[in-house]
């Protein structure tokens, strides 16, 4: 069963809160199709906060980014492949490590992409130790 776009998204959310949770971050998606982070958190004491962007994708693919990777939100990025798996694969990047891997493509050259090979690396894969404990 093909899921909607907008459900695909969605589950990528939650499963980024938590797995932040786990982490002991005070996690919630904030309104969807919004501009802006996709995911707050904030310590146990409250003393630090977080913002996250979420790619989400049902299958294992390049993640588009849009015409302009300049000024990218949120202190973290993670992309969330096969989202309808029992266990799906995470990559957590910072903002200026996704500007600096994107490149240009399709019609005209105007689209920024994130290709799986600059992504799919020992260095993002399940890298949530990056973001740090949130208690």
């Amino acid at each position: 069963m093909k899921l909607d776009a907008q459900v695909v998204g969605n589950a990528g959310l939650y499963y980024a809160s938590y797995r932040l949770s786990l982490l002991g971050w005070n996690a919630m998606p904030t309104s969807r199709n919004a501009r802006g982070i996709d995911v707050i958190a904030y310590s146990r004491d409250g003393t630090r906060y977080i913002g996250l962007q979420v790619k989400t994708l049902s299958k294992r693919n390049s993640v588009l980014l849009g015409k302009s990777v300049e000024g990218l939100m949120g202190d973290f990025w993670v992309i969330v492949n096969d989202v309808t798996a029992a266990h799906p694969q995470t990559y957590v990047m910072l903002p200026d490590e996704v500007q600096r891997l994107a490149t240009q493509g399709g019609k005209g050259g105007g689209t920024h992409w994130l290709r799986v090979s600059a992504y799919d690396s020992d260095e993002f894969h399940e890298s949530w130790d990056r973001i740090g404990r949130g208690d």
